[in-house]
């Protein structure tokens, strides 16, 4: 089975990190590893002018998976038009959250062995970074030139369908 849609988890709670005051209050006794290998690439040490970001109109809770397929296409585009020195790409979002799943046996006899919803505390799935109203998913950072931020806003509309909830990408000036 694929991942389940998003509709399944909701926002009705803080996020599920497992760190708690109360040892006997974090119950997952492991987290799934996060996908997203680098959250800096490019040229760190450049000076740019420009900041153009995937900024969320809404709350919305993005799975690790998507942020590091977002990144990998993104990157890859970044890189080849760019140059490795031409921009610095930043991930400002990290997934925190632990979302999990109460997994439902299927098939011959499953209603025997299975208890349905009863103490139905779920296995950790996957994370997910929630990020609210207004808050830069990523940026990356160019120089003021026509052609640069035609080249980032192109590749920013092409990861932004992938990434899930209503986004839009801002073009501002880098305060120096």
């Amino acid at each position: 089975m694929g991942l389940r849609p998003s509709r399944c988890y909701k926002w009705d709670s803080p996020a599920y990190t497992r760190t708690s005051n109360n040892p006997q209050d974090s119950f997952i006794t492991g987290i799934p590893g996060s996908k997203i290998i680098h959250y800096n690439m490019g040229n760190l040490k450049g000076d740019f002018e420009v900041e153009t970001s995937i900024v969320a109109k809404e709350r919305i809770q993005v799975r690790h998976n998507a942020l590091e397929a977002t990144r990998t296409a993104v990157n890859r585009r970044l890189e080849k038009a760019l140059g490795r020195m031409g921009y610095h790409f930043k991930i400002r979002v990290y997934p925190h959250h632990v979302m999990r799943e109460n997994v439902m046996a299927t098939g011959a006899g499953a209603d025997r062995v299975q208890s349905g919803m009863r103490g139905s505390f779920g296995k950790p799935i996957g994370r997910a970074a929630r990020v609210n109203k207004g808050q830069a998913v990523l940026s990356i950072y160019t120089k003021n030139e026509e052609r640069d931020l035609r080249i980032v806003k192109e590749t920013l509309k092409m990861g932004v369908k992938k990434l899930p909830g209503n986004l839009e990408v801002i073009v501002r000036e880098n305060e120096a």
